[in-house]
């Protein structure tokens, strides 16, 4: 008979306090517990967006940004009032990625002690396959992401800092990407996951998903009007334009996470696969957005609300 959690009381917007960190490590310790059960383990994505509180989903009360389907996670799953990152990226990419406080961990910004033990770690010495795809910005090379847990990997800020968006510099397994020139860099680092799914659905599965989006350049997405993939990365090369793709670049973002969810689906594994939604500090300083009749000041590098509270949603059938 398999234990069933029942996650019904933390809906319709009851206030929950926690941290990811601690609710990751439940959730996954959960998942090896199953393992050891033999009860069917679940497969996990976990996904952390790029420089974007709490106020950038729209389930959180924003009209801002237009978020459906991580609105429609929120509805069916836990959606978390309050977690709370570092203010900056690399800090909260060391602390989810080992669990530990970062005066524990930390040794420099854009560095990952190889010492260190993570959660790609843990899940695949629990019998798990492991990939990532997104940002890294934790240094080192392919060696260094094999060991850190994870068997496969499509990422940015590996190898160079090229552009993260048009014209990308992505390396995938070893290799320099040559083939997305003319693509947009989240959509790549989406078709690995969704390839990895469909080609590995038949044991349980970890997928960590740092998205890029939508840390500062403010570039426009292919949906953006009216040129979208037409402006690519000549223009906005992080050096020119202010803050008018930012929706847009939100708005693609749910688009992505959307996808999956329906490839997820579509492969027959949504209903047994854990989403977790978060993110790695708040906005960027120069985004304003309104949330419930007021006005949020992007706050990433300051410790107060803007800089720290950001979303946490829950998913899984």
């Amino acid at each position: 008979m398999k234990k069933m959690v029942n996650l019904s009381g933390f809906l319709e917007g009851k206030r929950v306090p926690g941290m990811i960190v601690g609710l990751l490590a439940v959730f996954c310790l959960g998942a090896v517990h199953h393992a050891t059960e033999g009860a069917e383990r679940p497969h996990i994505l976990l996904i952390m967006v790029d420089d974007l509180g709490y106020e950038g989903v729209s389930a959180y009360g924003s009209p801002s940004y237009k978020t459906p389907h991580l609105d429609g996670l929120a509805r069916q799953g836990v959606l978390f009032n309050h977690c709370y990152s570092t203010p900056i990226c690399t800090p909260s990419r060391v602390q989810i990625m080992t669990g530990k406080y970062n005066f524990r961990n930390y040794v420099k910004f854009g560095y990952l002690d190889p010492k260190q033990m993570t959660f790609g770690n843990l899940l695949q010495q629990a019998g798990y396959q492991t990939a990532i795809a997104g940002k890294w910005q934790l240094g080192g090379d392919a060696a260094t992401v094999h060991g850190f847990g994870f068997e496969t990997y499509s990422l940015w800020h590996l190898n160079g800092r090229d552009s993260r968006y048009w014209e990308p510099r992505i390396e995938t397994n070893g290799q320099l990407r040559k083939d997305v020139a003319k693509r947009f860099g989240p959509d790549v680092m989406c078709d690995f996951v969704v390839e990895t799914i469909q080609n590995r659905k038949e044991k349980p599965l970890f997928i960590y998903w740092p998205m890029c989006s939508p840390h500062w350049p403010f570039v426009p997405t292919p949906d953006s009007p009216p040129g979208g993939s037409r402006q690519r990365a000549g223009k906005y090369d992080g050096k020119q334009g202010g803050t008018e793709y930012f929706d847009d670049m939100v708005n693609y973002l749910d688009k992505l996470v959307g996808r999956v969810v329906k490839t997820l689906e579509t492969e027959g594994i949504r209903d047994n696969t854990l989403i977790l939604f978060t993110c790695d500090n708040g906005c960027a300083t120069n985004i304003r957005s309104v949330m419930k009749g007021r006005e949020i000041v992007g706050g990433k590098a300051s410790l107060p609300d803007a800089g720290t509270h950001v979303s946490l949603v829950a998913n899984w059938p």
